[in-house]
């Protein structure tokens, strides 16, 4: 078990399947956690004791993480960031709207640019920094109906080899981890029924991945063990993309 004693790790979308696991992952592992969401994460943190905190924030809204992750690195610093929060919406490219576009792009791919941004100075100031990016599958093997979410996830894979390179100097590693389909409420309401069927028969494993996989992942790499991983994509697929 990694130890995160005294190390603060910040969660984005930590209200969500994925995220309420990797938040309990890292509390078992000691990790003090500050929870963002776009809804209130409170009672998440209050569940977990300790010294967690839990704050909403849009991360459509440049100038509110600008305003809060400085704040959040100052009272507690910043030890390990994960971009988590994701959105994806669901339509064939021709019929995707301009709106729908831009606000995947600025949740998915913006979004966790900015974060790292804002909390550059406090991972500096960690000795050893961590930044993990979930992205998906979706990164590197065509999806239909997926237009803007690939390119978002594609660009967040591309935007986690530059802050490696960029970052390695300071001490900080930058990963991504791009999962099949997680089973969490969310994704099944998009890949129920024989559509869900069809894509685990896909699957060499022949099943979606767990949340508690993708926490687990998330936590190794933000172990200290891992210091010699950066730039990576791990692809937690069942296999699917091996063909």
């Amino acid at each position: 078990m990694a130890d995160f004693s005294g190390l603060t790790t910040l969660i984005t979308g930590a209200a969500g399947g994925i995220g309420v696991e990797m938040a309990k992952a890292f509390a078992a592992a000691g990790a003090r956690l500050v929870l963002v969401d776009v809804v209130d994460a409170t009672e998440l943190a209050n569940k977990l004791g300790g010294s967690h905190r839990a704050y909403s924030l849009d991360l459509q809204n440049p100038r509110a993480i600008a305003d809060l992750v400085p704040a959040l690195g100052k009272e507690s610093g910043i030890d390990v960031l994960i971009n988590n929060a994701g959105l994806g919406v669901v339509a064939p490219a021709e019929k995707q709207s301009v709106e729908e576009w831009d606000r995947t792009q600025a949740i998915n791919l913006r979004a966790p640019w900015l974060m790292a941004v804002a909390a550059l100075p406090y991972l500096k100031r960690s000795g050893r920094g961590r930044i993990i990016n979930i992205a998906s599958q979706a990164a590197i093997v065509a999806i239909a109906e997926h237009a803007a979410y690939a390119a978002s996830k594609a660009g967040l894979v591309g935007l986690t080899k530059v802050l490696a390179l960029e970052w390695a100097q300071y001490g900080i590693t930058v990963n991504a981890i791009s999962p099949t389909v997680v089973e969490t409420p969310m994704a099944m309401v998009g890949w129920s029924g024989e559509k869900g069927e069809k894509a685990r028969k896909e699957i060499p494993v022949g099943r979606f991945a767990q949340p508690g996989e993708i926490a687990s992942a998330a936590v190794y790499l933000a172990s200290k063990e891992a210091g010699i991983i950066t730039g990576e994509n791990l692809i937690m697929d069942g296999g699917y993309t091996i063909r």
